[in-house]
């Protein structure tokens, strides 16, 4: 009876616009205990994880009487197919290919909702179901990969053989019995590609990774990003994509098979400029559907500052100005006086006097503390030039 259920549903999930869909029990995740338990004592977590770790390893905790669980994934692009404008007076900064397009928890709640509906329509058992998308309890990875969808690398993404890592991942756990699928083993071999080329070596090498460190999380915090990471992130204003475009799994892979996720070119690659002086209400009109978009307008305008510094852009230096002028937020004022000072040519005078009058007026320690090392930073400059 199930068995040929899941029959009908593999043969029904590519009219439903699901590229890869696997099984597996609703047993406990219990190999994943004392890496999680590590990880946390060892402060590598992030902080939007799950916060009650029983629930995230046994299906049971959240569901009534689980019996399997299923996973999905859809494949996203890797390449933008129009061609992206390239002016040094407006350089552009860059979302992760993650956050391309429209909110890819949207687009798998919905194509969760049509399976779920195919299946009640298949069957008379009184089936219950619980779709997960990325917030849920469990881990997408290691409900994919038991699931045989794909083995999880040494970033800790699931590698897919059609679609590389370049896939979304839900799962729904059901009170149906399904036959699981065979689970896929790790294939990285000797290759350290995504070890070697992480900038603040985030990654552990065994799929784990120091998610403090992780690029892709310091675009997301909220706070003043610390100076370390400010280069690193180049011109990328979300996200990173570093640890994908080195696996060799994700050669030649470019999948554009959901018209939801293409990138829109002013979405996915803004004019960095244009970002900072955005209203909330234009903030949300541009960029509202993007999944980069979940922590707000502040942490991608400060990152856009940092990426106008790291792109070397000295056209933005009257609008940093500005920004230091009127902004209300200090951390945003504090970043962009940091960017004036990266931007400043030796003997910048003007520069130098204006940072100094603005001591006088501001009232923030965190931009005081900014520009007391933007005007040490000039002044060397010019101690330098002069001797």
């Amino acid at each position: 009876m199930y068995a040929e259920l899941k029959q009908k549903i593999l043969a029904a999930s590519a009219d439903l616009g699901i590229d890869k869909i696997g099984f597996t029990t609703a047993a406990p995740f219990t190999e994943m205990a004392a890496s999680l338990q590590a990880q946390k004592a060892a402060g590598h977590t992030s902080g939007f994880e799950h916060q009650v770790l029983a629930e995230r390893l046994y299906p049971d905790k959240i569901f009534e009487q689980p019996q399997s669980i299923i996973a999905i994934a859809l494949a996203y692009p890797s390449k933008i197919q129009q061609q992206v404008p390239r002016n040094r007076k407006q350089r552009r900064g860059n979302f992760a290919r993650a956050s391309w397009g429209e909110d890819y928890h949207f687009i798998l709640r919905d194509k969760m909702q049509q399976l779920v509906a195919f299946i009640k329509a298949n069957t008379a058992t009184e089936a219950r179901f619980k779709p997960m998308v990325d917030t849920g309890e469990l881990s997408d990875v290691a409900v994919a990969q038991r699931a045989g969808l794909g083995f999880i690398g040494r970033n800790g993404l699931l590698i897919t053989e059609e679609f590389g890592s370049f896939v979304y991942l839900g799962e729904i756990i059901t009170n149906i019995p399904f036959a699981p699928d065979t689970p896929v083993e790790n294939q990285c071999g000797t290759c350290t590609r995504c070890v070697d080329y992480c900038p603040p070596q985030a990654l552990l090498g065994d799929g784990r990774l120091n998610a403090q460190r992780c690029l892709s999380y310091q675009t997301q915090t909220k706070g003043a990003m610390a100076e370390e990471f400010r280069p690193l992130i180049r011109s990328v204003i979300y996200g990173c994509d570093i640890c994908q475009l080195v696996c060799p799994f994700n050669r030649g892979k470019d999948e554009h098979r959901h018209t939801r996720m293409e990138p829109k070119i002013e979405e996915a690659t803004p004019v960095l400029q244009s970002m900072l002086t955005l209203s909330n209400k234009e903030f949300k009109q541009r960029f509202g559907r993007l999944a980069g978009s979940w922590r707000g307008k502040k942490p991608l305008q400060r990152n856009a500052i940092i990426a106008l510094a790291n792109v070397k852009d000295r056209t933005a230096v009257p609008i940093l100005l500005e920004v230091i002028e009127n902004d209300p937020r200090p951390m945003i004022r504090a970043t962009a006086v940091w960017a004036v000072a990266m931007l400043a040519r030796h003997n910048e005078a003007q520069l130098k006097t204006f940072l100094r009058e603005h001591q006088g007026k501001e009232n923030d320690p965190e931009v005081q503390q900014a520009l007391l090392a933007a005007i040490t930073k000039l002044s060397t400059s010019v101690a330098n030039d002069q001797s």
